[in-house]
């Protein structure tokens, strides 16, 4: 047996041939044949997935939001720079494979959650064919020739004879998507043959010259070859996961891990945000001045449960427990909190209070019972648990409202902040798709503009609302951001003056 320095000794790129022989994954793109056999642990299971999911979900964001592809290619970079990193094999000083083999195994945990259904599906491989484009799009020259060279596509190149032959057919199919500032000669181009049924997007669009059920492919166009590949073994893999899953119902460990996972398009997956993230404005917070922020700063779950409770001087128990956390973690104190409780219930005379709810909210604190310190509710968990009954108020404005009353109350609590009716038909769009998460980013955007927020910025790098608090915090943020500002240009203005 050789070692792999011996063997690289006789090609030319000695370290790239080396470093590609000790590599269990050798290329970035991968079409997964092959599902990881390594020993997982249930932590690594669904953190794998996870993160994959932040990736995927914020690429069908995207798509809801009829994104150019430019932005959506910029805004899923960035997302896997952060989430899913994939260095290039001559990164030696990156942990390539540990790299590879994450991505690896996050692909087979969404596969299981969501091949379970037909839309569910299509939603993945909807979002699995962006990625890979992207991927595709971004690799390195060389590195994406060697994983096209690892694999056989079926694809038959066109003799140089046969290509003179078809001269005229093959300039006329390339003469409808020519780039005029091309000078490259069509007669010296390569081209490839495959059955026509393998590159339907190009037959559609007239890009291929057909004979004799054959399609003549130019090198350019040779990507859509790989992609209609691409997708149509993920379609296959699905629907063969999908009939070997029920082997997997009686595993207690991984059945609610999938579940979760197969939540995570409704409403977006929470990313790293945590309370501890945002600083707020540096000011204390007190019961009096929750009214005026949820007029400000509050997302619609949150503003809604505030109006209710204004109205009713009482909420159900599980729009206290969504507001009661959404407030704690927005920096309102236990004392604060009592406080602000107490002055919401003012129908309910001191000692029920006292008897009735004042546990509760220290409970809630972690001050009572088994002393946990519980977290505020994110987006999904609002979306997917506890649904209200017709008497409740807590839950998603953009999922349990009907159509109408969901308009009323967008223009109503948000007409002041710069919500017009204009706007609504996007929102609407949005929610008619169940992406409610981007509806309310949308909603963000538009009372935020005033802050310089533009259409497609999100939270911050087109990132998408997945949670109350980080809807809350950032909208802080920016309202500080502002008034420092302003301070700022006016102790310049004095300076001048004094000078």
């Amino acid at each position: 047996m050789f070692s792999s320095r011996t063997r690289s000794t006789r090609r030319g790129n000695t370290s790239q041939v080396e470093r590609h022989s000790i590599l269990k994954y050798p290329h970035r793109l991968n079409f997964y044949d092959r599902p990881p056999i390594d020993d997982i642990t249930i932590e690594e299971f669904e953190t794998c997935a996870l993160d994959r999911l932040r990736v995927l979900a914020e690429i069908e964001s995207s798509f809801v939001r009829n994104r150019p592809w430019d932005e959506l290619k910029s805004i899923a970079l960035e997302q896997c720079k952060t989430y899913l990193p994939l260095n290039a094999s001559s990164a030696t000083a990156q942990p390539i494979d540990a790299e590879r083999k994450k991505d690896h195994i996050g692909h087979f945990v969404l596969r299981l959650a969501f091949c379970r259904s037909e839309e569910l599906r299509r939603r993945f491989v909807k979002a699995e064919m962006a990625l890979f484009r992207v991927r595709y799009d971004s690799d390195d020259a060389i590195e994406r020739e060697e994983f096209l060279n690892s694999r056989d596509f079926d694809w038959v190149p066109v003799p140089d004879d046969e290509v003179k032959m078809y001269n005229a057919e093959l300039i006329a199919a390339a003469s409808s998507y020519r780039d005029p500032r091309d000078r490259t000669p069509l007669d010296t181009q390569k081209y490839y043959k495959v059955k026509w049924t393998r590159v339907p997007d190009l037959v559609e669009k007239r890009r291929v010259f057909l004979k004799a059920g054959m399609a003549y492919v130019p090198m350019r166009e040779q990507s859509s070859i790989v992609f209609q590949e691409f997708q149509t073994n993920l379609e296959k893999a699905l629907e063969m996961t999908a009939k070997a899953l029920p082997r997997l119902d009686e595993d207690t460990r991984i059945v609610p891990i999938l579940d979760n996972l197969s939540q995570g398009f409704l409403a977006g997956v929470s990313s790293e945000w945590t309370a501890s993230s945002s600083s707020g404005n540096g000011d204390e917070l007190t019961a009096d001045m929750i009214d005026d922020l949820s007029k400000k700063h509050f997302p619609m779950c949150m503003r809604n449960l505030h109006e209710c409770l204004k109205r009713d001087h009482h909420l159900k128990h599980f729009g206290r427990l969504q507001y009661g956390l959404f407030l704690k973690v927005l920096g309102l104190s236990i004392e604060e909190a009592i406080a602000f409780w107490r002055k919401s219930f003012s129908n309910i005379p001191d000692d029920k209070f006292n008897k009735e709810y004042r546990y509760n909210i220290r409970h809630s604190y972690g001050l009572e019972g088994k002393r946990a310190n519980y977290a505020a509710k994110s987006c999904q968990q609002i979306l997917c648990n506890d649904q209200p009954g017709s008497q409740d108020s807590h839950g998603c404005p953009y999922r349990h409202f009907s159509a109408d009353n969901l308009q009323t109350a967008l223009l109503s609590l948000y007409s002041s902040q710069g919500l017009t009716a204009g706007d609504l038909p996007e929102i609407m769009s949005a929610v008619k798709q169940n992406h409610f998460h981007v509806a309310c980013t949308r909603v963000y955007e538009i009372t935020h503009a005033n802050y310089g927020v533009k259409k497609g910025e999100g939270v911050g790098g087109g990132e998408s609302i997945t949670h109350p608090n980080q809807y809350a915090a950032k909208s802080r943020e920016l309202e500080k951001a502002k008034v420092d500002a302003i301070k700022t240009e006016m102790k310049g203005d004095v300076d001048v003056i004094m000078s």
